[in-house]
């Protein structure tokens, strides 16, 4: 069976048709949190596999073949293929990530993997990020399996390990070492845009068309071992601090991108405050506690957060290292690198362990176009922006395919909730009422991207 786009007058029934996969996202979402799939970074995670396989006969369920491949013992990701209507159209790779980061049960109100239903909303690790919208992806998926539709494009469906490590042993591994499942894929949409902000009572949806990019820096200083009771005037934890600080201190220029830009333009013509440099942070205000999203995508930064030396208190070490996590607008990544060497001078060697691009991509187009209709069909008063996420996503391994990554995990949230300090905070949760609302925007979407 091949649906059609729907028109504004067809437009409410294909919304209805996802009512029952909307009911059904809560749940799969609040069992995906009941898998521990906790990431500590470098090699160190409880497995995927689990999840990948929960996942996968859900798929089964309905009819719907999928692969799960395995970068190490248990780190599993899972891809399935829907066959669209149109062989001219790109694919259009909807991915997620089943893995999350560490959780302290001492810190939470609640056990954070109970998937626990409380006041409406969905409580536990991985509740935004991101297995709300792994819950909104598969329950789209499975109704319009089920009910035997074919959307335009072919969907490649993709649940990725390792995400909260940079993807090496989930997208970056699957991009090299599988790159046959994303043929043809010319684009994709992922977590952290497509969710609601308030503007003076003006529902705004933050679609996310860039992301900046992620160094991550180890400084090394050298100096000369010895007794900690000597004067020693080579030590490389002083030199080392030295460094640090001068990094953590540096003001960087300010040099926001594009879709930061219309974002505040868009947030100027809402509230009538003059598009103008000297007014980016009264701006910025007006959007609230997205501000923590979009304040840091106008300038690079390099934060210190880690430091590593000496094995007792009485032994002044050889060496002494330090990790910087950086994260870069567009095209700033060599610049970047080249000041962080000036600002170390001879106190520490910067050595450069990963280097990944920022991504920008259009804001117009049938894709865009499509993400904003699907928004807008099911809240026809709402006005769309782009954004710039100052974090990183898998689009950017996705992105060494030539794939055009988005942010678009809709969701339409409550005003009280301060929707940015969820992503990796205590007592992590979302309004299951969002849950729902998102699925029927992403199974509109789904269907006629």
């Amino acid at each position: 069976m091949t649906t059609e786009i729907p028109t504004p007058a067809t437009a409410g029934a294909v919304s209805s048709r996802f009512d029952a996969a909307s009911r059904e996202a809560v749940d799969i979402c609040r069992e995906l949190i009941r898998f521990d799939t906790q990431n500590w970074g470098n090699g160190k995670a409880n497995p995927e596999r689990p999840a990948a396989e929960y996942i996968a006969g859900l798929f089964a369920e309905v009819g719907l073949e999928s692969v799960i491949h395995e970068a190490a013992p248990g780190r599993a990701s899972l891809v399935a293929r829907i066959p669209g209507t149109d062989p001219s159209a790109g694919a259009l790779v909807v991915h997620g990530h089943t893995d999350v980061v560490p959780a302290d049960a001492s810190e939470w109100s609640v056990d954070p993997f109970s998937g626990e239903l409380r006041d409406g909303l969905v409580w536990g690790r991985g509740a935004v990020d991101m297995k709300d919208m792994d819950a909104m992806i598969i329950a789209a998926v499975r109704q319009i399996v089920r009910e035997g539709l074919r959307p335009r494009r072919d969907l490649v469906v993709a649940m990725f390990s390792d995400e909260e490590n940079g993807g090496t042993f989930g997208a970056r591994w699957m991009v090299e070492n599988h790159p046959e499942l994303f043929a043809g894929a010319t684009e994709a949409i992922s977590e952290v845009g497509g969710y609601s902000a308030d503007v003076r009572g003006q529902r705004v949806y933050l679609v996310q068309t860039a992301e900046k990019g992620g160094v991550g820096i180890t400084l090394r200083a050298t100096g000369t071992a010895g007794h900690g009771s000597q004067i020693n005037r080579d030590n490389p934890v002083t030199k080392l601090a030295r460094a640090v600080a001068r990094i953590g201190n540096h003001e960087w220029p300010q040099r926001p991108p594009l879709a930061t830009l219309e974002l505040l333009r868009g947030v100027a013509d809402l509230t009538g405050i003059p598009f103008a440099e000297e007014n980016y942070p009264v701006l910025l205000d007006e959007l609230g506690s997205v501000r923590k999203f979009v304040g840091a995508t106008f300038v690079n930064t390099s934060n210190p957060t880690q430091l590593m030396a000496g094995y007792k208190q009485n032994v002044i070490p050889g060496t002494a290292e330090a990790v910087i996590d950086c994260r870069t607008l567009p095209g700033q990544a060599d610049e970047l690198v080249a000041t962080l060497r000036e600002l170390c001078g001879d106190d520490a060697e910067v050595v450069v362990r990963l280097n990944r691009d920022a991504l920008e991509a259009p804001m117009e187009g049938r894709l865009w176009d499509t993400m904003v209709d699907s928004l807008l069909a099911e809240e026809p008063t709402a006005k769309v922006l782009p954004y710039t996420l100052s974090g990183g996503t898998d689009n950017k391994s996705l992105a060494l395919l030539g794939i055009e990554g988005y942010g678009f995990a809709p969701l339409r949230l409550t005003n009280d909730l301060d929707f940015p300090a969820m992503f990796h905070g205590v007592d992590e949760r979302v309004p299951a009422s969002a849950i729902e609302f998102g699925t029927k925007v992403l199974g509109r979407f789904l269907l006629e991207a």
